[in-house]
């Protein structure tokens, strides 16, 4: 119930591009927010991004506004964040979650699933 699996990070240099996707099992993924989060080492989990059920409606962190974009096909259950322009400071676990009732937040006690993450480290 509610699973959800990240893939595609891994180790980049500062500049290059990565892309993330998160498949959800649950088949009524198209109803739900969707947002992703990061957590760096030593740090708080923080807000990096989230869309609404359509993916008409999207919201990004300060720190990523116009480097990062998310996306989702509710026709194949997969959420995705296209990440450019990647700095040292990007460094972190990605995680993504999924809200059942509600609009998109950035607030990470909003969620009520979340996958279990995927490195994504940027060398300088």
């Amino acid at each position: 119930q509610g699973r959800l699996v990240e893939s595609g990070g891994g180790l980049v240099q500062a500049g290059d591009s990565l892309s993330l996707s998160c498949a959800a099992s649950e088949r009524k993924f198209s109803r739900y927010a969707m947002g992703w989060f990061r957590q760096a080492p030593g740090k708080e989990r923080e807000f990096v991004a989230a869309i609404n059920w359509s993916g008409a409606s999207t919201y990004y962190a300060d720190s990523v506004n116009g480097r990062f974009a998310i996306s989702r096909d509710n026709a194949k259950n997969t959420l995705d964040l296209k990440m450019s322009s990647l700095k040292p400071e990007d460094t972190a676990v990605y995680y993504c979650a999924s809200r059942v009732w509600g609009e998109a937040s950035q607030d990470q006690n909003d969620y009520d699933y979340w996958g279990q993450g995927t490195q994504v480290a940027v060398s300088s």
